[in-house]
This record gives C-alpha cells, structure tokens and sequence, in this order.
C-alpha cells in the first residue's frame, strides 16, 4: 500500500533530521578526541617544552605556516625530537584525531621520507629547489606541533602540526565545530626509484585519480580543461594567508557525462578522505551545497605520465593545486584551501555573530 504524501514528507523530514544530529554527533566525538588528546599531550610536556608548544589562539603565529624546510623558513612550536617516547606517542594521538587512517599514515609516511630525501642528496642525485645559505637537514623527527588556546570541549582552540612537505592545522570553534585548513601534503621523491622502498608513491592517489579523469575528456572538453602546454613551477597560491579563485577554473563539471564527473569526485574524495570521518563529510556537504555542477577541473603541463604536469579543483568554496615539476617532475606540492574558511574564519565570523561577548 503507497503511503501519503504527508506521511512520506513526514518520513523524509525525520530522516533528515536523524542524520543531522548523526552528523553533529560524529562531529562532537572528532572534536571531542582532539580535546582529550591535546589535553593528555599538553599535560605530558615539561613547563619548558609547554611554552615551546603553547601560544595564544589569536596570536599571529597561527597564520603563519609554509611547506619548504624549517632552514628556509624557521618555525616555532615544539620538535618531535625534543619529545620523549611517551611524549611522541600522544602526539601521534593527536595526529590520529584530526585525520583517518589513510591521512595519519601519509603525513608519517612523508615525514619518514626524510631519510630516502636526506640519502639521495647525499649521493648528489637530488636537490631541493628552495633558495638557502646552509645544508638542509634531513630529519623525520623534525617536525614542530602547536596549540592554539586551552584544549577543550566548549570552547575555541586550534592546533598544528608542521614541517618539510606536511602542514596541518585544525581550528575548534565552540567546542564541535571544527575546521581543517589550509591541509598540506607534498613528497620528494614522488617515486622512490632505488633502494629498499623502490616503487614507494606515497601521494599516488593524487596523480592516478586526476590522470584517469583527463584520459576520460574528449578533445573538445580537453580543450577548456588544458589550460597550458607548460605547468607553473609550483603552486599559484603557495603558502599565501589569504587566497582568491583562480582563473580561468577549466572544464566545469557541469560540462562532463555522469561517469566524467563520477571520476571527479573520486578525485576529490583522495583529498577529503585524508581527514577524519567527520571532518571528511563536512568538506563535501559544503562542495555539494555550493553546486558539484560548478566545480572546474584543470591542468597545465604534458599528458604523459613522468613529465611535468600541475592541475587544480577549484568549486565556489574551495581550491585543490597539486604541482608535480620540480627534480624532474619527481616532487609533489599538493595543497586543500577553503577561500573563507582557512584557519576556521568562516566558523570563527559566524560564532562572533551569534554569541555574546
């Protein structure tokens, strides 16, 4: 028998409503895990290593970040190295609160890629392409966390975690609301090509997701995806605080078949899957507001695989770059950027409006 009208919408509301507090409530437990985990790490340090870790939430140090090595652009918080055994495994903790497992084991998997980085320098058969006056050290203990704040449940905090090609930052507002940007990732080598972790391709992902979409266009909608012949050396945006979209956006996916724009969100989904569940599904309910139709996909650089190539997604509310041209197209930069919600403006302007002060 067909149900009415009245009683399906009454149906579809209380669905709605049911993965509404679904959603608040896994956002509650991801935000709740960074508190407790902060919390424990926070409470393990020295007085000395706590004032290395600790700053104010409205200090300018929480805008301040990058992706090259700390000899390059010296940073401040508190080193892995400088942290006992204890102490490293609740930072760990931490790390696992803000990402999945995927996310969690691709930033120390990056980090642990130091070591093949540092032995290949060694052997004069790769070098980073920053300016410097000094010898980069090679360390996968050398990376710096920070705490933005009072770790907690109800109130407003951040945290990072930073150093060569990983730079991470999570922003708490009002103790559920949580932001996850600017997100970070890059890999020197992209492909370990010698040694015991020969064929190691840590942010494969990234380039086999966007190759098996490019593949998919035809000649006329590669026409508006390829926007040149030669890829920029790295990312537009770089490590700027506030970023604008970028023009021209490329194909729109308004303009791709439903498989095209299937292969599409796959793509995007290497990026939002990097973050914890919650986080993760919060970054897609805001593309999919915003309108999946006007999210454009481009690239610059040669098809083939092994050559220099760059691309960006870029919708209404977000930008991906990703760059792979640097040691001979060896070099990934890949970065996830919110144009109104990087550092947790957006959640931070809203919270300001509708909270007294």
């Amino acid at each position: 028998m067909t149900q009415p009208i009245s009683s399906r919408l009454c149906l579809a509301a209380a669905l709605v409503a049911a993965l509404a507090v679904g959603s608040m409530v896994a956002a509650e437990r991801s935000s709740s895990a960074m508190a407790t985990a902060a919390t424990r790490f926070v409470n393990a340090l020295t007085p000395d290593q706590r004032q290395q870790a600790s700053f104010a939430f409205d200090s300018d140090e929480r805008l301040h970040w990058h992706f090259i090595p700390t000899e390059t652009f010296p940073r401040k918080g508190l080193l892995v190295q400088s942290m006992n055994e204890s102490q490293r495994k609740l930072a760990q903790e931490l790390l696992k609160a803000g990402l999945s497992q995927r996310g969690y084991l691709t930033a120390t998997s990056i980090m642990d890629l130091e070591t093949v980085l540092g032995a290949l320098e060694a052997a004069g058969r790769s070098v980073e392409a920053q300016p410097r006056s000094a010898p980069l050290v090679r360390n996968p203990v050398g990376y710096f966390f920070s705490i933005f704040g009072t770790p907690s449940a109800r109130d407003t905090w951040g945290w990072r975690v930073e150093g060569h090609h990983v730079s991470l930052h999570f922003t708490v507002v009002n103790g559920t609301l949580v932001a996850s940007t600017p997100s970070f990732f890059g890999s020197n080598p992209a492909e370990v090509r010698e040694g015991p972790k020969k064929g190691l391709r840590i942010l494969g992902p990234e380039e086999d997701a966007a190759r098996a979409l490019l593949q998919s266009l035809d000649a006329s909608q590669r026409t508006k995806a390829i926007l040149d012949a030669k890829a920029p050396n790295d990312m537009l945006t770089m490590a700027k605080v506030d970023i604008s979209p970028l023009s021209p956006s490329g194909l729109p996916a308004e303009g791709m078949n439903a498989t095209q724009r299937d292969l599409l969100m796959k793509l995007i989904d290497v990026y939002t899957g990097y973050m914890a569940p919650d986080i993760a599904a919060d970054r897609q309910a805001r593309l999919r507001k915003a309108g999946v139709e006007k999210i454009g996909f481009a690239w610059a650089g040669e098809t083939e695989r092994g050559k220099k190539h760059y691309y960006r997604i870029q919708g209404p509310t977000f930008l991906v770059e990703y760059d792979n041209t640097q040691n001979d197209a060896n070099h990934i930069h890949s970065v996830w950027r919110d144009f109104d919600g990087d550092f947790g403006r957006d959640l931070l302007r809203e919270h300001l409006r509708t909270v007294a002060h």
